[in-house]
């Protein structure tokens, strides 16, 4: 893999299993991989749009539209999925185990455009901890410590 890259949405679709409507990844503006055999150091900094035109709005609130904290984690979950990422590994099955540090600073809601930033910090094999960060008009939103297992997908 080259050392910087972006990827469009049919790449996403190559990488993640999600799909509409849970796939919460836009464009990954940045994928960054420092070398060798560890995720140690790999970097993501990936787009969502966040449109009113989503089915959580309805209801998430009627007099005023928040994108639901679940939402935020799960598309921080993942931009750590796709930080995991590298052309050479085998498909990798990414599961969540822990979030940690978890802090919402203000709410996001529609017509923002989160960006999230997102380091691996550990690495223990099979093992990550990565640090995310979502932002909107440069302002800290979001931040959390995510611990996930990074296993290949069994045929």
């Amino acid at each position: 893999m080259k050392n910087n890259i972006a990827l469009d949405i049919q790449d996403i679709l190559g990488i993640l299993p999600h799909r509409q409507p849970f796939l919460l990844i836009d464009r990954v503006l940045e994928l960054h991989d420092p070398g060798g055999n560890l995720r140690l150091g790999r970097k993501v900094k990936v787009l969502k749009n966040v449109s009113y035109n989503e089915p959580h709005f309805a209801g998430h609130f009627p007099h005023r539209a928040v994108m639901p904290g679940v939402l935020i984690v799960e598309a921080m979950a993942q931009a750590a999925g796709i930080a995991c990422y590298r052309e050479s590994d085998p498909k990798m099955d990414v599961a969540i185990g822990r979030v940690s540090e978890f802090r919402i600073r203000r709410p996001v809601v529609p017509g923002d455009q989160l960006i999230i930033h997102g380091e691996v910090i550990k690495d223990r094999g099979q093992m990550i901890v990565i640090a995310l960060k979502a932002f909107v008009d440069d302002e800290l939103v979001t931040e959390i410590e995510l611990l996930a297992s990074v296993t290949p997908i069994q045929k």
